[in-house]
């Protein structure tokens, strides 16, 4: 490695830009499906439940109060939270902006869990908001208006990987909820849940799901992971990059498996020549493969800040750089080049070592 710096300058450099692909590419799916579902997935209820219209849409669930009782009598529902949910038209430092409003019981189910600043709300009129829109009007302190005409909401706190539906998210009581649906309805007399929380306490959440969809007609229950990935355009987002990923995954390691692959090879003469004279064969592999680590991790290391920086271009839609996809990344790519540079040893090592010190169609 010393003789040849510039060759192993070269894998190096060509390792880090592999790997940083497949990290950037993942980072974006992380953050896309965020924007789209982050709100309810950073909610603290376990299990909710839907009107069985809705098809896994929030925007469009309402459940009814007989619904609701319904659902309180099934064995294992230890209490039930309303959760209200609808896009409004705002005021926000001074522009019109659609914002996501998520109104919940304060102090019960619902509320955000990833606050990074500020409180939850404690009173009407207060809100957490997600924190990657605070530069658009929603930062600690503004005011929120509801057009037309409506009250005001006050910021008061704000969470990480809060939006919904590619929005800004506030989460408010589910009175301030109300008045916020009436600004839009001023003739209703009642304004219906969006979905209902459900208290557990301690049961399995999967399997109280499955009881209330058993028991209760027109709704559908659903842990939060279910909701969450059957929201509408999260799968459409994950099976595009799914297949993106996919080829990354296949050509990527097979390419750097194939750099490796080449420079043994083309060390064959001098390993089969240190064989000549005596070089254990078990010695001259551990410092192909000694090689290949070095190489590999050094590329990983060099990734790291340049996935780090390449990230603050789109930390817009709230990506934000995770050590679990660079130790998994890390880890395939170094197995397979393992494999590939052992494949080449081997048929390397195959080689007679008189071959080395003779021409080719020598016969002695």
């Amino acid at each position: 490695m010393r003789r040849a710096k510039l060759r192993f300058g070269l894998v190096t450099g060509a390792v880090s830009l592999l790997v940083l692909l497949i990290l950037f590419q993942q980072a974006l799916l992380t953050g896309l499906v965020t924007q789209f579902i982050g709100a309810l997935r950073n909610q603290s209820a376990e299990l909710l439940v839907y009107g069985r219209d809705a098809r896994h849409n929030l925007e469009g669930s309402v459940v009814s109060a007989a619904q609701r009782d319904a659902v309180a009598a099934v064995p294992g529902v230890a209490g039930l939270d309303p959760l209200g949910q609808g896009t409004f038209t705002v005021t926000a430092n001074g522009k019109l902006r659609d914002a996501v409003i998520f109104g919940y019981r304060l102090g019960g189910l619902g509320q955000p869990t990833t606050l990074v600043r500020g409180r939850l709300p404690s009173a009407a009129g207060e809100a957490v908001a997600s924190e990657k829109d605070k530069g658009d009007g929603f930062a600690i302190g503004s005011k929120v208006r509801v057009e037309p005409g409506g009250g005001e909401i006050t910021i008061v706190g704000l969470a990480r990987d809060a939006n919904y539906a590619v929005a800004p998210v506030l989460f408010v009581s589910f009175t301030t909820y109300e008045a916020a649906r009436r600004v839009r309805n001023p003739d209703a007399t009642a304004v219906s849940p969006s979905a209902l929380l459900v208290r557990t306490d301690g049961a399995d959440p999967a399997t109280l799901a499955r009881a209330i969809n058993a028991q209760v007609p027109d709704v559908e229950a659903l842990t939060r992971q279910q909701a969450v990935d059957l929201s509408p355009g999260v799968n459409s987002v994950r099976q595009s990059f799914a297949i993106v990923l996919g080829l990354f995954y296949l050509v990527v390691p097979l390419v750097t498996g194939l750099f490796f692959l080449i420079i043994t090879y083309q060390k064959a003469g001098s390993l089969t020549l240190l064989r000549a004279i005596g070089a254990r064969g078990a010695t001259l592999v551990t410092s192909l493969l000694t090689q290949v680590v070095i190489v590999v991790v050094a590329g990983i290391v060099l990734a790291v800040p340049l996935y780090v920086g390449a990230l603050q271009g789109v930390k817009n839609i709230g990506v934000h750089p995770t050590a679990a996809p660079v130790i998994v990344t890390g880890a395939v790519l170094l197995v397979v080049a393992l494999l590939a540079a052992v494949v080449a040893s081997v048929r390397v090592l195959r080689i007679e070592p008189v071959e080395a010190t003779t021409g080719q169609g020598v016969r002695v």
